[in-house]
This record gives structure tokens, sequence and C-alpha cells, in this order.
């Protein structure tokens, strides 16, 4: 599923040294990086879930619809 919607993934490397005998962390480096969507793995999870209603799709445009207007009223709520 999560291959199918994209995700976001992040990689932490750490180098330790010697420092008085005890092992210090001199440096942490944090890569973050988006994973897009991989069509074959959209295309699977369409084909296991068959063809959706007119009903069911309206649902899910109302359900889109609502989740962007909650996000613009928190965008501009902290902007």
């Amino acid at each position: 599923m999560k291959c199918a919607t994209g995700l976001s993934a992040s990689e932490v490397v750490e180098e330790f040294a010697m420092v008085d005998g005890e092992l210090t962390l001199v440096k942490k480096k944090v890569t973050k990086r988006e994973v897009p969507p991989d069509i074959k793995a959209v295309k699977m999870l369409l084909e296991e879930r068959g063809e959706a209603s007119d009903e069911e799709l309206e649902a899910e445009r109302m359900q889109l619809l609502s989740l962007l207007d909650e996000q613009n009223f928190e965008g501009e709520r902290n902007g």
C-alpha cells in the first residue's frame, strides 16, 4: 500500500570517534527523501479493488474535498 501511495523516508548516518577513550558522536547526517508512488503498485491495487460504483466515487470525492478544505483552513490560520 505504501508503494502505491508514495512515502517519506529518512536515513540517519552517524560517525563516531574515540575521544578521551570513549566513543563520541562527531558527525550526524539526516537525509529525508520523498519516494513517489509506484505505477505498478497502483495498477495492482486498483485491479484488486475492482470497479467503484458512482456512489463510492462521490463519497470519496466529498471526503477528499473536505480534507482539502481543512488543510486550507489550517494553512490560513497558521500562515
